[in-house]
């Protein structure tokens, strides 16, 4: 065990016994919101200061066709909005940089926070900079008690907690149409503007503070040698769609602003935000904690986990999605040995694996995805029906689904499935190991299950073609449609090592999957993979990453080698020239470019980056249970 165990919240409350640190969500949650970050999911150009909720905003006005930015995000597809190329940024906010493209104009900011103080450059990069007017608002979100004032040099935010003057420096206090919320102050863009808290600095004081910063940031993934521009790249994207939830008062990472803003505020979806704490947790504990508490949190009053938890209490109270939960909250616990985690989370995970087998396995272990009839507050997703099911998969459209029945009556989809069944076995390993260290009697229990899910994996072998295959339950037929998730089969400790082989060789089929862009989500010779449309054909993070995990699992190591290096290949090559981290990529050429169906900065693309982590050493495997 490689646990981390430095004690960062010691004015929180927790203590530290024999080296184990004892701690609950709620004060890690109190915990985090602490100094200046970009938490208002609406802007990645707003500062804000937690707990008081003061936020620096800045925005631009044209001054020609008199358009004004006030919310700026990355990712957008519009041609006449404003696209950012992201750079190098921490998690704590300590230094961020990003590049902006606004009606031609292009400018550089780079900010650094250090305790309850943010700085912030922007920098012109062309003349048709001068074509903009700068403006920082000042003002409190998230109905946050508190003022903010215009004052002769500075604007000042009266909070609970005392007083936060914000300089900007060749600015004025001119007005402007904006619209805004709070005190505004303006500058010309002619050159670089500086803005700073506590005191005025001048451009070249802020400049050499965020230096500082910068080179820390960047000498802080040194350790990861070949891969530091990978990880790099992984923790941009977590890291700056990470942001404060007021609905419960929490920070978590949904997997991209866009998203929040088009669900109403956030929206966190099941495997997406548990993979989040899995590739946060080699550089925040708290952040990767925060993340797989935020999601399990959002437990139906079924007791699952759902497809989706949003803002509103709007949650997919129908379905589910893929049980990754348990074996998230024992990797937590193999790098940082903090048993509370497991306490305070086990009889959710344990709730959520019984519903799994109560309403998806049929008699023989094997497990079909579906949709229950349930009556639901919001409209807005199908239920009880193929398409739910397909979604409660995460493979909303794969070719896997097309023409399978469905029965409303029992909830499922009518295919006794490889990859749910693999999956619920590695959920039960990973939830029995945890109530082995609890020392939990429901630890036999879930063992049973899992048996009983290994046998059933066993029915969908193909001796003829070498493959666990989905079965069709209506033709009573074996499916020879196959993806990623035919390898899912790995997790379950039944598989031999003759099968393991014979899989490998599918992997290693150009005809099928192996290519210099691997793993297609549906085969090269299938005659969907041409459409290159979401789960048809494209290449995606979490069932490389599913794979690679089964393929460890069962000693492939030339697979996981291999996989391992194309995976970096593939996350980097987009990272390089758009700083983008996709939500798929195409089989075909390795882009996520210009795909419309494919978000340009969804953070669970850095899994790719995880599996090089995992086989290079950086990041213990979750192939086994704890020693």
């Amino acid at each position: 065990m490689n646990g981390t165990t430095a004690v960062v919240f010691q004015d929180a409350g927790y203590r530290s016994v024999r080296g184990d640190f004892y701690m609950n969500y709620d004060v890690l949650r109190k915990g985090m919101l602490q100094g200046f970050n970009t938490y208002d999911t609406y802007s990645v150009l707003s500062h804000v200061l937690m707990p008081e909720g003061f936020a620096i905003r800045l925005g631009l006005k044209h001054r020609v066709d008199k358009s004004v930015l006030r919310n700026a995000l990355i990712g957008r597809f519009g041609e006449d909005e404003e696209h950012i190329h992201p750079g190098v940024r921490t998690v704590d906010g300590s230094y961020t940089q990003l590049e902006l493209e606004y009606h031609g104009a292009r400018l550089d900011i780079r900010s650094s926070s250090a305790g309850r103080d943010q700085y912030i450059l922007i920098e012109p990069k062309n003349d048709k900079c001068r074509e903009l007017i700068l403006f920082a608002e000042c003002g409190f979100l998230w109905n946050k008690p508190g003022a903010a004032y215009l004052r002769e040099d500075c604007i000042e935010g009266v909070t609970e907690s005392g007083t936060v003057r914000v300089y900007m420096t060749d600015s004025d206090a001119r007005e402007l149409h904006l619209g805004g919320f709070g005190a505004v102050r303006v500058s010309d863009l002619n050159g670089p503007v500086a803005v700073s808290t506590g005191r005025a600095l001048t451009v070249e004081e802020v400049r050499a503070r965020i230096g500082a910063a910068q080179a820390a940031a960047e000498q802080s993934t040194a350790k990861y040698g070949a891969l530091s521009e990978a990880y790099t790249a992984m923790r941009t994207g977590y890291a700056w769609n990470t942001i404060y939830d007021p609905e419960n008062k929490r920070l978590c990472s949904p997997v991209s602003r866009i998203w929040n803003v088009n669900w109403g505020g956030y929206v966190l979806f099941d495997w997406d935000t548990y993979f989040c704490a899995l590739m946060a947790s080699p550089e925040s504990r708290e952040l990767a904690y925060a993340n797989a508490f935020a999601i399990t949190h959002e437990a139906t009053e079924r007791g699952f986990i759902p497809n989706f938890g949003a803002a509103g209490d709007n949650k997919s109270r129908d379905r589910s999605q893929p049980p990754v939960g348990s074996m998230t909250f024992r990797e937590l616990y193999r790098r940082y040995g903090e048993k509370w985690v497991l306490e305070e989370s086990f009889d959710t995970l344990l709730s959520w694996n019984r519903w799994f087998a109560e309403n998806r396995m049929l008699e023989n272990g094997t497990m079909c995805w579906g949709s229950d009839n349930v009556t639901q507050p919001f409209a807005r997703f199908d239920v009880n029906n193929h398409q739910a099911a397909e979604y409660e998969s995460g493979l909303d459209n794969s070719p896997m689904f097309d023409g399978i029945g469905f029965d409303e009556k029992t909830g499922l989809m009518q295919l006794a499935d490889v990859g749910l069944t693999g999956l619920y076995c590695m959920d039960c390993e990973a939830l029995a190991d945890i109530a082995r260290i609890l020392g939990r009697p429901e630890r036999e229990e879930i063992e049973a299950r899992g048996r009983r899910a290994d046998s059933g994996m066993q029915t969908l072998w193909d001796e003829e073609t070498g493959l666990f295959l989905n079965r069709d339950l209506t033709s009573g037929k074996l499916s020879h449609r196959i993806g990623p998730t035919n390898f899912y089969a790995g997790f379950c400790p039944s598989v031999t090592a003759e099968q393991c082989a014979r899989l490998c060789t599918h992997y290693f089929d150009p005809e099928e999957f192996y290519g210099d862009y691997v793993i297609p989500s549906i085969a090269h010779n299938d005659p969907a993979y041409p459409d290159q449309t979401y789960w048809r054909g494209r290449i995606w993070a979490p069932t490389n990453f599913l794979a690679y995990l089964a393929f460890r699992r069962m000693g492939a190591q030339e697979v996981c080698h291999d996989l391992a290096e194309k995976s970096v290949a593939l996350i980097l090559q987009e990272w390089r020239k758009h700083g983008h981290i996709h939500e798929n990529y195409s089989g075909d050429d390795g882009w996520g470019c210009p795909n419309p169906r494919s978000d340009k900065f969804y953070h669970w693309g850095g899994l790719l980056t995880m599996i090089a982590l995992i086989e290079n050493g950086f990041v213990d495997a979750p192939e086994k249970p704890l020693d």
